[in-house]
């Protein structure tokens, strides 16, 4: 019984839902202009973990073939016939079904619709048609991972601005160089699974670049955040300094690097660590403010 529960649970991916949670407290506290009621948040945190959650088990469902073929998803529960893939389904759907009912009923409409999109899109446009298809799936199927924003910010105000778009685009260009820095490190797995991920199909100076791109206009979107949320002038001098380490971090990507594989998993690690630290400068700037 205890295994089983254990199996439901890693359906919903905590650790993948903990870092999207990540991004729905900043927003919501720079959309109030200071804290919301706790009452909120924690509803707002608690439909938005099951709202993740929800995707994450449709995710598995839909995956658990492909899952067999990688070593990194090889013990997942719906693979290892923990837990069988109509019970999953079963499951995915309840606990999405709940999390609606929460926006619904403590939060705003429009949150209560964009946790919808955000699910649908995650498991049918990402997971079903982009993901197996190209090789910028993540560059497109991303923007699910970008939708807490918009989530937290809709929760607090029913509405969305320009500030709440500048933080979407933070994650929405943060979300490729984090994700292709795993999928290097797990190159072979994602070859062996025949998904597209971009370090399986190009060469690494292609990867390299494509993680420029982003991270440059991450960085300039983190700074239109900063100014159009009007934000104190050290929390901008702070952000701009998170950006240019993330930058350095990419520096030593090299391709004839021996260690190549050991900087992209320090790149992931670096882009957890960059994101959270963001947060918690842009929380402590709007309650300073």
């Amino acid at each position: 019984m205890k295994n089983t529960a254990r199996g439901y649970v890693d359906l919903m991916k905590l650790r993948v839902v903990e870092l999207l949670l990540v991004s729905t407290l900043p927003a919501m506290v720079l959309a109030a202009k200071g804290f919301p009621s706790f009452s909120l948040v924690a509803t707002t945190i608690i439909a938005g973990t099951l709202s993740a959650g929800s995707a994450n088990a449709f995710n598995m469902v839909i995956e658990s073939e492909t899952d067999k073929l990688m070593a990194r998803t090889a013990k997942r529960p719906i693979v290892t016939g923990l837990i069988s893939r109509r019970n999953a389904t079963i499951f995915a759907t309840l606990i999405g079904i709940l999390s609606l009912i929460i926006f619904w009923i403590f939060t705003t409409p429009l949150a209560t619709l964009l946790s919808f999109i955000a699910i649908v899109f995650y498991v049918l446009v990402y997971t079903v048609g982009l993901k197996r298809r190209t090789p910028q799936n993540i560059v497109w199927g991303g923007a699910a991972g970008c939708m807490p924003v918009f989530i937290g910010w809709a929760a607090v105000t029913n509405s969305l601005s320009i500030p709440a778009l500048a933080f979407f685009m933070v994650i929405f260009f943060w979300t490729p160089p984090h994700f292709w820095a795993l999928a290097i490190k797990y190159k072979d797995d994602y070859s062996a699974a025949g998904i597209p991920m971009l370090p399986v199909v190009a060469t690494k100076a292609n990867v390299h670049r494509q993680m420029w791109f982003h991270t440059i206009l991450m960085i300039a979107s983190s700074i239109w955040l900063v100014i159009s949320a009007n934000l104190p002038t050290w929390s901008l001098v702070i952000t701009v300094v998170l950006g240019l380490v993330f930058a350095r971090e990419l520096v030593a990507l090299k391709e004839s690097s021996p260690d190549y594989g050991k900087t992209a998993g320090k790149i992931f690690q670096w882009s957890i660590t960059y994101l959270s630290l963001l947060s918690v400068v842009l929380v402590a700037a709007q309650l300073m403010a």
